[in-house]
């Protein structure tokens, strides 16, 4: 396979918005509820946990699989560079999704979560288990999602990735890019104002969101 073919598919993959289309098969546009964003936590804030688990596992796939299934694809190419190219466009296309006229999508931190269990299981799973220790006493999915996405390309050096790898670059800059996409975010947790997991309560500011600050 070309490696272009493999990025356009990967961005047509990750544009297909399963938040959104969660959402309309209920009878609601999820960018006119809640934060707005078609992310997980926004379909678990506004159609329940449930769905927003389903949403988040799919957004999650749909960056992995293009990473894991087409790069072996790619013979006598660079693995490495094209690998993240393809990641980079299935990233791109959750955020920009072409079948909604890239128009405001999600975050990204699943389809990015899926992106890097292809490229660094081991640095990713070390970097859920600390979304998983920042969320659960916090109850902030958005925090959760800052701290993780801080700490991955430290986790990617401890994991023996160097420094000088384009590997390690895009971890720095997804970091970057998280943060950025979490601004509005990081205002409303300076404020207090930020929606907020609470097991079995539902109040004024609490919210039912899993997986990313979406």
């Amino acid at each position: 396979m070309h490696p272009v073919a493999a990025v356009v598919i990967a961005y047509l993959l990750g544009s297909v918005p399963f938040a959104y289309l969660a959402g309309r098969a209920r009878g609601v546009d999820l960018r006119q509820h809640g934060s707005g964003n078609l992310g997980a936590a926004n379909a678990s804030r506004v159609l329940g946990t449930t769905t927003g688990v389903v949403v988040y596992l799919l957004d999650t796939l749909k960056g992995f699989l293009p990473v894991f299934l087409l790069v072996p694809l790619l013979v006598g190419r660079r693995f490495d560079l094209w690998a993240i190219a393809i990641g980079v466009a299935a990233i791109a296309g959750h955020v920009r999704p072409v079948y909604l006229g890239f128009q405001k999508g999600g975050k990204g931190m699943a389809t990015a979560g899926g992106v890097f269990l292809a490229l660094a299981p081991l640095a990713t799973t070390l970097c859920l288990a600390v979304w998983v220790l920042v969320f659960l006493p916090s109850g902030y999915v958005s925090l959760a999602s800052i701290v993780a996405a801080v700490l991955f390309p430290f986790a990617i050096l401890a994991t023996g990735t160097p420094a000088r790898s384009a590997l390690f670059a895009v971890a720095v800059l997804t970091a970057v890019f998280v943060v950025w996409m979490h601004r509005s975010n990081i205002a409303r947790l300076r404020r207090g104002e930020e929606h907020r997991f609470r097991r079995g309560k539902r109040g004024a500011g609490d919210g039912h969101a899993v997986g990313s600050g979406g």
